[in-house]
């Protein structure tokens, strides 16, 4: 598996075409819809990152928020949608989320639709081991459905685009790195995060009630690697911006997730040289390949015991290097994403 992050020479002059078009207004007005549920931020960070990438390629972003959860709970905001593109102007619409896709559809933009497979949608939610394939779920099946009504389809990663029946318009595109703000820090932020400076820390950064995000796992070895000297850290709910402070004062990230698509605290995590022991899950195998400072573990407690203590005593981490070869960069997804809109606008 390779994640091609060039702009494509299918239709080459359509897309010059339609970028002269958009040259001609000088910039390219795109709404994302989104979900707003989020308790600690109005969108989710990376896709607001990804918004602020467009900024360079000469595009702005717009942002709107969907408000509550369920098919139920999105499709009360076809009206509000309906209302806010009567009185603003775009060249298409990005929905990240099937969901948010629906709202859009089912508010009759009359405008190019393109969509975000987010990963959940693809598999469903489930709350047990699975083999990171699509399941016969709600989610999944409205996943399916909508796919002759949007002109492109994102997968951040192989194993969601498997639900992608219409493969002419499917694109294999994880979310880019910030690798200005995310890089490995001369100082030390162990003071200011109140962690001892002799002791080992292992990161645990999603949310430990979401089952599937398997923190059982790594709470079921607490008290064992506490006996080796390593103290676990869950410190969800946190600030994005504390994330590179954290990845930078610990000795490992963990992350042990029954399903996921393209992680990226994965990605942050090897953007900050920060060592890391991850489940096989999603482009993860893929995303460190053989790189120095990472290790695999299976769904087992004493496996993931092992590895945290041999990746924990290892000297060199080679993450950032690793995401450079890759070429996962948000300035570079950010092109790849724009010419993505350019093939959409044919």
């Amino acid at each position: 598996m390779a994640y091609n992050l060039s702009t494509p020479s299918i239709a080459t002059s359509k897309n010059e075409k339609n970028e002269a078009k958009v040259a001609s207004k000088s910039i390219m007005k795109v709404l994302f819809v989104s979900s707003g549920n989020l308790k600690n931020f109005d969108v989710a960070p990376f896709i607001k990152v990804q918004g602020d990438s467009l900024m360079s390629q000469n595009v702005e972003v717009d942002y709107f928020r969907v408000i509550g959860k369920g098919p139920k709970g999105y499709y009360s905001n076809v009206k509000r949608l309906r209302k806010h593109l009567r009185t603003n102007s775009y060249d298409l619409i990005h929905a990240h989320f099937t969901l948010s896709a629906w709202v859009v559809v089912l508010a009759n933009p009359r405008l190019p639709i393109v969509l975000s497979l987010m990963g959940t949608d693809a598999y469903g939610r489930v709350n047990k081991l699975s083999q990171n394939k699509p399941s016969l779920n709600y989610l999944t099946i409205l996943s399916v459905l909508i796919q002759p009504f949007v002109k492109k389809i994102i997968s951040k990663s192989p194993n969601i685009e498997q639900v992608v029946w219409q493969k002419s318009k499917s694109h294999l595109l994880p979310n880019g790195v910030n690798m200005e703000n995310l890089h490995p820090y001369e100082q030390n932020f162990r003071e200011e995060l109140n962690l001892s400076p002799d002791k080992k820390y292992v990161l645990f950064l999603g949310n430990p009630k979401d089952r599937r995000k398997n923190y059982n796992q790594l709470l079921s070895i607490k008290d064992k690697l506490a006996e080796n000297g390593i103290n676990v850290l869950a410190p969800y709910p946190i600030s994005h911006d504390l994330i590179f402070k954290y990845l930078n004062a610990v000795d490992a990230l963990i992350m042990c997730s029954f399903q996921e698509g393209s992680p990226n605290v994965v990605k942050e995590a090897m953007a900050c040289n920060c060592k890391g022991v991850f489940t096989d899950v999603g482009d993860v195998k893929y995303l460190i390949n053989n790189t120095n400072g990472y290790s695999i573990c299976d769904f087992t407690s004493e496996d993931l015991f092992i590895k945290i203590k041999n990746v924990i005593s290892l000297d060199n981490c080679e993450g950032r290097n690793r995401l450079i070869e890759l070429g996962l960069s948000v300035p570079k997804v950010a092109a790849k994403l724009k010419s993505i809109y350019l093939s959409a606008l044919e």
